[in-house]
């Protein structure tokens, strides 16, 4: 008896465990089952590891349980862009849009089992593109189904804090990785020439022909949108006196869309892109700006470069609708981006390039550990021109800090043997600065672009890409890493 009650119980435990392992085997591939989200531990490894491995990375790509896990580490906030078609994001030329919206919002409600009111967060009224708070799974599982949606993304998972929380070389970046910075510096006079009325000329800018190019064109009549950190309340050459000295008859307008706080540049670097696009040829001693008698219009989008955060991201989306819609708009310069695409931004590019606007992004700057990374978005997009930095009197080797990669158009000299970078107006009145990077590269270009567009203001966008590529180093032939390279801007406006 006792012999078979043993038995009874071997055969008992064999069977539970049998049907345990059975399960686990079911249910392994299953994401329904899988009900810890992953640390962001685990979410950035595998970011890092597509970058390094494929050399992008994209949520699209992704598992259900992987997306949900980061929607989760990112305050449960989606961004989701729909549409009939992957190119449907003008919502004034889907005429569905608002029919897909209220399917998606239906979906939304019945898996959440919350009203509309309880998960909308935000429906651009330019763009077919919303913010919503999701708290399940299965509700992401169910949308990702749908043909009519895009994309479906994190909002507001922040990468490169998670990043600093676990990567010593991330922790030693500093403030270097976010571009801020409120220094002045005396010039040296090696970096610099002077020129009426008593303004100071940057090397760099004599390394492009630029002050010869000023002969043909000063960028009059061109309005530059600028998209960054904003414009510093206590430089008056880029305020009051924007018409300072030979510079004249020209505006300056500024807009915050970033934390509804106005305006002002509180970190330091839209100030200095603002000053090597547009600073007046001023009569106080200070640096130039590539098209000095171009107007400009900043936009406060971002607390520094990294666009990582949901309220920059809608804030970056938000300047480059409403330059799009900007008619007087010609170009846009934006030296700020991420190491992977955003699509409620690609979605902003691409509805300012659809209104014919020439496009400048920074092809990405790093201090530390996103080292790996080649061209940075939204730089690597078709409807963007890429620009990095090189050495000082070369086309193709990049400055120390700078990205390369096949998406780069153009380069810009802005790294000398001495370590000097390109001159510069400073967030304070009456000082300069340096300021070197990708950024300066792109701010630079687009102030070029203003030239060549001033020159001939009846031109079309790519006419005038047109003309900036014959006048540069490899045309008609572009480098694989570095596109056209140089410009020669005396040739480019002659």
């Amino acid at each position: 008896m006792r012999k078979n009650v043993f038995y009874l119980l071997v055969l008992f435990f064999f069977i539970v465990s049998c049907n345990r392992e059975s399960i686990q085997n079911e249910t392994s591939g299953l994401e329904a089952y899988q009900k810890d989200p992953l640390t962001a531990k685990q979410i950035n490894a595998e970011i890092n590891q597509s970058i390094k491995s494929k050399g992008s990375f994209n949520w699209s790509q992704t598992s259900d349980h992987f997306l949900w896990s980061a929607v989760f580490r990112g305050n449960r906030m989606v961004s989701i862009g729909f549409g009939s078609s992957k190119d449907d994001f003008d919502r004034s030329k889907s005429p569905n849009s608002n029919e897909i919206e209220k399917e998606l919002l239906s979906v939304i409600k019945k898996h959440e089992g919350k009203d509309e009111r309880g998960f909308l967060l935000l429906s651009d009224q330019y763009l077919n593109q919303m913010d919503v708070v999701i708290e399940k799974q299965e509700t992401l599982t169910e949308l990702r189904k749908m043909k009519t949606i895009r994309y479906l993304e994190p909002a507001d998972y922040h990468y490169f804090e998670y990043e600093a929380a676990y990567n010593t070389n991330a922790k030693s970046s500093g403030s270097g990785s976010s571009g801020c910075g409120f220094s002045s510096t005396t010039l040296n006079t090696a970096d610099y020439t002077s020129t009426t009325p008593s303004a100071k000329i940057p090397w760099a800018f004599t390394k492009h022909s630029i002050p010869n190019a000023w002969n043909y064109s000063t960028g009059a009549g061109i309005t530059i949108g600028l998209i960054d950190t904003g414009v510093s309340p206590e430089q008056t050459l880029l305020g009051n006196s924007f018409n300072n000295g030979a510079s004249s008859g020209r505006t300056i307008s500024k807009f915050g869309v970033y934390n509804s706080d106005g305006s002002a540049d509180q970190c330091g670097h839209g100030t200095k892109m603002a000053s090597v696009m547009t600073a007046p040829r001023n009569n106080a001693g200070l640096p130039v700006g590539v098209a000095y008698n171009a107007n400009l219009i900043a936009y406060r989008a971002a607390e520094n470069v990294v666009l990582e955060t949901s309220s920059e991201q809608t804030a970056v989306k938000t300047a480059f609708t409403e330059l799009g819609n900007n008619n007087n708009v010609k170009i846009i310069s934006m030296s700020m981006g991420h190491i992977f695409s955003v699509g409620k931004i690609e979605d902003g590019v691409k509805y300012a390039y659809s209104k014919g606007k020439l496009i400048f992004c920074a092809g990405g700057t790093s201090t530390s550990f996103t080292n790996f990374v080649g061209v940075i978005f939204p730089a690597w997009m078709p409807e963007t021109q890429a620009i990095t930095g090189v050495k000082e009197n070369t086309s193709n080797k990049k400055c120390d800090v700078c990205h390369s990669g096949s998406p780069i158009d153009f380069t810009f000299q802005m790294e000398r043997s001495s370590g000097s970078n390109v001159p510069v107006l400073s967030y304070y009145n009456g000082q300069s600065d340096y300021v070197g990077g990708s950024s300066v590269a792109t701010a630079a270009t687009a102030g070029i672009a203003a030239l060549v567009w001033s020159k001939n203001p009846s031109w079309t966008r790519e006419q005038v890409l047109t003309k900036m590529r014959q006048s540069a180093t490899y045309y008609p032939n572009p480098d694989s890493s570095y596109g056209y390279g140089n410009i020669n801007v005396l040739n480019a406006v002659q």
